[in-house]
């Protein structure tokens, strides 16, 4: 394989709808790390430190001997970690698609707006109907006579 044609089919690969739509979730989502890392830092973490009277679970371990240790404390912390923030970004997400939603809802007709739809519906199919009943009309009268 030349590499043109690998240069070819990489620009194809890069600029398709999907690769650009990722890449700027990727960019986004790095930026939008910051406000969470400083949610849960900033706000959470001094709120988990009162209730835990800042106790910092990452030490704990099962030592076997000077050199071997099970460190599981560290496992605690990061799962901790990862409840808060996945927790974080849940309240986010929702919020986010409540106000997406809001602005997406159509406005749903009232039942005046439903029955003012019939009534001109039936106007217009009456005066297709008008010579058919003149006819009857004018007949009832004719026999009547």
């Amino acid at each position: 394989m030349k590499i043109k044609d690998i240069v070819e089919e990489f620009k194809k690969f890069a600029v398709r709808g999907n690769m650009l739509d990722m890449a700027i979730g990727v960019a986004v989502g790095v930026a939008f790390s910051g406000v969470v890392n400083s949610i849960v830092g900033d706000i959470i973490m001094p709120v988990v430190g009162l209730l835990t009277n800042n106790y910092n679970f990452s030490h704990l371990a099962i030592v076997f001997s000077e050199d071997n240790s099970l460190t599981y404390g560290a496992l605690i912390q990061a799962v901790i970690n990862f409840i808060i923030i996945a927790f974080v970004l849940f309240i986010v997400v929702k919020f986010i698609n409540q106000f997406r939603n809001a602005k997406e809802e159509p406005k749903k007709p009232s039942e005046i707006d439903v029955l003012i739809e019939i009534r001109d519906m039936l106007k217009k199919i009456e005066p297709e109907s008008e010579p058919e009943a003149k006819a009857e009309e004018e007949s009832v009268a004719e026999s009547e006579t």
